[in-house]
């Protein structure tokens, strides 16, 4: 038997007509966006906010997990013709909830707009369901105060950007980066071109939503349907993951060939086309750096020693041929990415959260942090500023050392953090990752996107960790 019926509702002024909130909810990528990762939600398919379109959420794994199925009704679109508010609502057809009925009302307001959020629901068994299965009032905010913050900032991004519609290529657009950045891009009214490692895969999934065949194993890529695609930029975040790092030569290998061959593959591809891309965005890592101590690292200072460095500096090398074609290039050296949804956060936050936070040895190393949100922001910026290029570091302007990220991390989830864990154990549990990795330290800054006018949403690291595991009040915004 269900709870008697609740309500939850919330208002966000945000900085674009109401007409441009509209159309930002109407656009894939919107519906991905505001999906909290600090829940093990994927989706699985949405056709759209018109009335009888559905959404389904999946919660939990393909193989454990529950299957949220919400049909589109009262669709008004209202202020997109100059007659008021637009609106949408989306009614639970199966999933957690008892009910749940959801409307989404974008109301004028000068040269802004008002977001209501207003949901009535009903939780399965009464409230000892909800103890249960974790829903109720403080999940709604919870949920609704992350949702606000990523929507208020995805808009004003665009809105200040004033960009015309592009198409922007992605390599590793499945990947944890690249997912957050296609779902920004076309909430943002731009076309995704996905390059993909299976024939089979390379088919539009829209209008906003293109893709094209890439091997580079085998070293393939469909030239001409990159050519018939006219990417205005290419994003190229491609390639083995570091994780993987276990202290054998045939990894090191096989990290190797898979940031350096892909990003020759990539760059002499975009060379010879008709119409080059006007800019490449091609990822690098803060291991360049190498393990530095204290030492405050700019984009001026050498590469470090070692594997790590050594590899990065190769694959910034690797777009030799797009630089020679004229095509402004840009090395985004990315820090720690932090969410929950993966990286670093992902495998410290449950650990923390069962109050076994610790840090190796004296916890001194300096970690070069930077929220997933503000890559997403920082990798947008460097495709519209023209006059940004080559090496740009991506973290947070301020680093903070290994221990102070623990004790943060605690304190945001109402834990303690006293645990020393000795370099000798992390060393024998992590290998090559943890020396190379967790292990090393990185003092690095953002001078030149902070000298290029860019502005992060999460400078401070205690906002950044309650806004993406659900913990930031709900009137909380950048």
């Amino acid at each position: 038997m269900g709870s008697s019926p609740m309500r939850y509702t919330s208002y966000l002024d945000v900085p674009v007509p109401a007409v441009e909130l509209f159309r930002w909810h109407e656009r894939p990528g919107a519906f991905e966006r505001l999906s909290p990762p600090w829940q093990p939600v994927s989706l699985v398919s949405h056709e759209g906010i018109r009335d009888g379109d559905r959404a389904v959420l999946r919660l939990g794994t393909r193989r454990v997990g529950l299957d949220w199925v919400a049909e589109h009704r009262g669709y008004d679109d209202a202020c997109t013709r100059g007659g008021g508010a637009c609106q949408f609502e989306d009614v639970q057809v199966s999933g957690p909830f008892a009910t749940w009925h959801h409307t989404h009302r974008m109301l004028p307001n000068g040269s802004h707009a008002i977001l209501q959020d207003d949901v009535e629901y009903e939780l399965p068994l009464g409230r000892v369901g909800a103890l249960a299965d974790g829903l109720g009032e403080r999940q709604i905010e919870r949920l609704f105060a992350y949702r606000h913050r990523v929507t208020h900032e995805d808009l004003r991004r665009h809105a200040d950007a004033k960009a015309a519609p592009m198409t922007v290529a992605i390599t590793g657009a499945s990947g944890l980066v690249g997912t957050a950045l296609a779902a920004f891009l076309k909430g943002g009214g731009h076309t995704v071109v996905r390059l993909v490692r299976l024939r089979d895969a390379a088919t539009s999934a829209g209008p906003q939503d293109r893709a094209v065949y890439w091997n580079v194993a085998s070293g393939e890529i469909d030239a001409d349907a990159l050519a018939d695609a006219a990417p205005d930029a290419v994003v190229h975040l491609a390639g083995e993951s570091i994780t993987s790092l276990d202290g054998t030569a045939e990894t090191r290998r096989r990290i190797w060939e898979s940031r350096t061959k892909g990003t020759q593959l990539l760059a002499n591809a975009l060379a010879a086309l008709p119409k080059p891309p006007r800019v490449l965005v091609s990822a690098s890592a803060s291991g360049i750096y190498g393990d530095r101590g204290d030492r405050l690292l700019t984009e001026s200072a050498a590469p470090g020693d070692g594997f790590l460095p050594d590899l990065c500096e190769a694959w910034e090398a690797s777009t030799r041929a797009a630089e020679d074609a004229g095509i402004r290039t840009v090395h985004a050296r990315i820090g720690l990415v932090a969410t929950p949804a993966g990286g670093l956060l992902q495998r410290l936050a449950p650990v923390s959260a069962l109050g076994l936070a610790g840090w190796p040895g004296d916890g001194s190393a300096w970690w070069p942090w930077i929220a997933l949100d503000d890559v997403v922001y920082a990798l947008h910026h460097a495709i519209l500023d023209d006059g940004l290029r080559g090496a740009t570091n991506l973290s947070a302007p301020e680093p903070v050392r290994m221990k102070t990220f623990m004790e943060t991390l605690a304190s945001v989830q109402h834990r303690p953090a006293v645990m020393r864990v000795p370099e000798r154990l992390v060393l024998a549990l992590g290998g090559e990752l943890a020396e190379r990795v967790a292990l090393a330290s990185v003092r690095m800054l953002p001078d030149r996107l902070l000298d290029r006018g860019f502005r992060f949403s999460m400078p401070d690291l205690r906002v950044a960790l309650a806004h993406m595991l659900g913990r930031l009040d709900a009137h909380t915004l950048p």
